[in-house]
């Protein structure tokens, strides 16, 4: 996990599936972008402190999106250091309000903190990374509060959730609304028309192949859209993969009845698949078992997606 340096002093680390990416501009007053899950703080700060950088000292974090994977160590940075948060003017409501709907982090039984947001951000706007300026592109559809930063001179994108490499993230109508796709759509319109030459996406690897990822993603997107029930089958894949990450093991033996315990496991089966929870369960645990997704050890299930 090797930190690049994506601009001058403006490092990229990569993470996994549970946690976001980061990006770190060092400096007496560094800079920092999207920080990470909450219960694996102690990796995030070992990550960027090798890189030279003070986390006590911090001035500002910048956040793609309020999900749990992408403020998990906001709140702990900012009682260290006093630091600034900006967020999406969307996800600065979400915070003073202490909507831990909207944020995905009731609805997916997910850990995470309210923080003080102290700087609304609008679509247009710019925001300096040290000396590097970013526009501020709003980009709902995934998160209602997304954003991507968009360097003009280096033609740098740093993406967010709103563009990935070879999926299309976790697309949840029973929050985001049953428009959330179009959302998508259009998100993903406004960014195919930026002249970009490398894409730091919020999960996987940079990549320089712009247009071919937003091809890729609006297909799948409009997929989506005409068989319903591919929306449904992603998000149960995607957010049980998350729930045992998130939770390292589960107990086998109880993890159906776990998932039946949360609000979104029993919706996404009761919208996309007439309510047939232990079928589905047991289709998709297979499946994961077959590919060697998920392993079972001395009755407990874990993934060997990276976190």
């Amino acid at each position: 996990m090797n930190a690049v340096e994506v601009m001058n002093d403006l490092y990229f680390i990569e993470r996994g599936y549970l946690n976001a990416n980061h990006f770190v501009y060092r400096a007496e007053q560094p800079v920092l972008i999207d920080t990470g899950y909450s219960r694996d703080f102690d990796i995030t700060e070992r990550l960027i402190t090798d890189i030279g950088v003070n986390l006590a000292q911090t001035r500002l974090i910048i956040s793609t999106h309020t999900h749990c994977d992408h403020i998990g160590g906001n709140r702990i940075i900012q009682d260290r250091s006093g630091c600034e948060i900006a967020l999406h003017k969307v996800g600065k409501y979400f915070m003073d309000t202490h909507d831990d709907w909207a944020t995905w982090w009731r609805y997916f039984s997910q850990e995470a903190d309210f923080f003080n947001c102290t700087k609304a951000l609008d679509d247009g706007a710019v925001i300096s990374v040290g000396p590097h300026e970013f526009h501020v592109i709003y980009t709902q559809g995934h998160a209602s509060d997304g954003i991507a930063l968009y360097n003009r001179k280096a033609k740098v994108l740093i993406s967010g959730d709103a563009l990935w490499e070879d999926d299309i993230p976790a697309i949840t109508m029973r929050v985001e609304g049953s428009t959330c796709l179009f959302d998508l759509l259009g998100s993903l319109e406004k960014l195919e028309s930026l002249d970009v030459e490398i894409v730091y996406p919020g999960h996987g690897r940079p990549f320089t192949d712009f247009r071919e990822a937003i091809s890729k993603s609006k297909r799948r997107a409009r997929d989506f859209l005409n068989h319903k029930e591919k929306t449904g089958a992603s998000l149960l894949k995607k957010i049980t993969i998350y729930t045992l990450l998130m939770h390292r093991q589960m107990d086998e033996e109880g993890f159906f009845d776990h998932l039946m315990g949360t609000y979104w496991f029993k919706e996404t089966i009761d919208l996309f698949f007439n309510g047939e929870y232990q079928e589905k369960y047991e289709e998709l645990m297979s499946d994961f078992l077959r590919r060697d997704i998920v392993r079972r050890r001395h009755g407990k299930l874990f993934t060997t997606v990276k976190p």
